[in-house]
């Protein structure tokens, strides 16, 4: 819990380019922006090193994480899980994308890669936190009209067709009912 004023601060200066409509859900979309972000280089490595973008261990991992978690952020864990297979998922979603593009291009773009496991793996736990903490952020505001909202935020926020469909994987049940 004593990382959560770090990562708040860290996701808050990000917020300058987010949707410009709907404050509530900023935040979050912030976060699970930059989780989707880094699926970019998460698929460079996949890609360099000819691995399947599924990785059902470390999905399973980060799900069993993410449970147990939970109540540090008032959620329940079956809240959390299921928002959490979401990301899961549109994470995937951009994975598959960028490398069928390679795949027709016959290279992937020029890029130094970064390393999964000791530079992309800690910043996507560290997200794991702040996504948990948005999220239980958002379920204790009175949202009225979630879905709508959610649209809404969502059409200003992606600018290409992958990353939106990701965004709308990612948030496909933040308007779920929930108890907490």
């Amino acid at each position: 819990m004593r990382l959560i004023p770090i990562v708040l601060c860290f996701t808050f200066s990000l917020l300058g380019c987010s949707a410009n409509s709907q404050p509530e859900l900023r935040p979050l979309l912030a976060a699970i922006g930059q989780r989707l972000d880094l699926a970019h280089s998460v698929a460079v490595h996949k890609w360099d090193n000819a691995l399947a973008v599924e990785a059902p261990a470390r999905e399973q991992q980060v799900l069993q994480q993410v449970h147990a978690a939970a109540h540090d952020y008032g959620l329940t864990p079956e809240r959390a899980t299921v928002f959490f297979a979401d990301q899961i998922e549109a994470n995937k979603m951009i994975q598959y994308g960028l490398i069928d593009s390679w795949t027709a291009l016959g290279k992937r773009p020029p890029e130094q890669p970064r390393d999964l496991a000791d530079e992309l793996r800690p910043r996507l736990d560290m997200l794991q936190s702040t996504l948990l903490y948005e999220l239980g952020r958002l379920d204790r505001l009175p949202l009225q009209d979630c879905p709508r909202k959610r649209a809404d935020a969502l059409a200003s926020y992606a600018n290409d067709p992958l990353r939106h469909m990701a965004l709308v994987r990612a948030t496909a049940h933040v308007c779920a009912p929930h108890s907490s």
